[in-house]
């Protein structure tokens, strides 16, 4: 990377950026843009392109860039999975010598030491859609995943009979967007008395969630409902619940994507948390830009989510957010 012309990059200025409490993603003062000979590089590595999720991700996040003259990179490995590949994407990005880095954790603790040399060496760290267990980041901009998940549990409450078994299959038990969905969802569906089968990870791959849900509908024939943490995992529940011919099953699921829109309106889903990639994606590039610009960032930015049904899907509201 180019010699940096903002001397607010550098380690004091890091330093500088005040934590404070979440806030909504429309309640930030914006930075300025930059020029062209501010030259700004930031790299946005996110956790891979196995779903239609991250395109909308990375379709916020380069629209955000050009309004505010900043060059960016948005990469991530084949799928959510490879958590090694991301660690050498990551570095590789790092040797450039970049402005800031955004990063969507596969690995909430794999990343640290880099992490670490990142902050060594001044360069503003935003963590987007799975943060990291870890102060490092100036700001993580994502969905309060732990509300979103207990939000799918309330659902799942009011549609199936009391004290029902659930099964409960998420993307993974290492990035922070999967603890906190598994964890969210489990706590508050445990609370309303509901009776929880699993979790299994599939990680994020359909096949495989197909494969497990099959499995537990198998082994628990009494099963009334599904929570599928993602993308992936929600439209393999789907499919082992169509396959099996199951279909006095509640599946609840996570995010859009054609698959689950079109599952949704023909009632093989019962509905979907929503959330707002796009938003995800404009928020991190943005929060880079304040970070550089020495502006306070808030310690969280909360990009929001809504729940999509039958009956809400088509309102204006939840189409802002949909994706295919």
């Amino acid at each position: 990377m180019k010699t940096r012309v903002i001397a607010l990059t550098s380690a004091i200025a890091l330093a500088a950026v005040m934590a404070a409490p979440a806030v909504a993603q429309d309640e930030m003062a914006g930075p300025e843009a930059f020029t062209a000979e501010d030259e700004i590089y930031v790299p946005i590595v996110s956790k891979g392109f196995q779903h239609q999720f991250w395109l909308a991700v990375r379709a916020g996040a380069e629209a955000k860039a050009e309004e505010l003259g900043m060059e960016v990179n948005f990469i991530g490995p084949e799928n959510e999975s490879q958590v090694d590949k991301q660690m050498e994407m990551l570095q590789a990005e790092y040797d450039k010598n970049p402005d800031a880095v955004c990063f969507a954790a596969l690995d909430s603790v794999a990343a640290i030491p880099l992490l670490e040399q990142m902050q060594a060496d001044g360069i503003p760290v935003i963590a987007f859609d799975s943060g990291v267990d870890s102060d490092i980041p100036v700001t993580t901009a994502a969905t309060d995943n732990v509300a979103a998940a207990a939000l799918a549990a309330e659902k799942m409450a009011e549609m199936v009979p009391e004290g029902a078994q659930v099964g409960v299959i998420v993307h993974d038990q290492t990035s922070r967007t999967g603890i906190d969905r598994t964890e969210g969802f489990i706590a508050k569906a445990e609370e309303l008395g509901l009776e929880i089968v699993g979790p299994d990870f599939g990680g994020g791959d359909q096949l495989r969630s197909t494969d497990l849900a099959k499995t537990m509908i198998q082994g628990n024939p009494d099963i009334a409902g599904f929570f599928g943490g993602n993308e992936g995992s929600a439209i393999g529940v789907v499919n082992a619940v169509n396959e099996l011919g199951n279909d006095d099953i509640v599946v609840i699921g996570y995010d859009s994507g054609v698959i689950q829109i079109n599952a949704i309106k023909d009632g093989s889903m019962a509905g979907a948390v929503q959330q707002n990639p796009v938003g995800i994606g404009a928020k991190c590039v943005e929060a880079a830009a304040m970070a550089l610009q020495g502006m306070d960032v808030p310690e969280m930015i909360d990009t929001g989510f809504l729940w999509a049904d039958a009956e809400t899907i088509d309102d204006e509201d939840v189409m802002a957010v949909l994706y295919e």
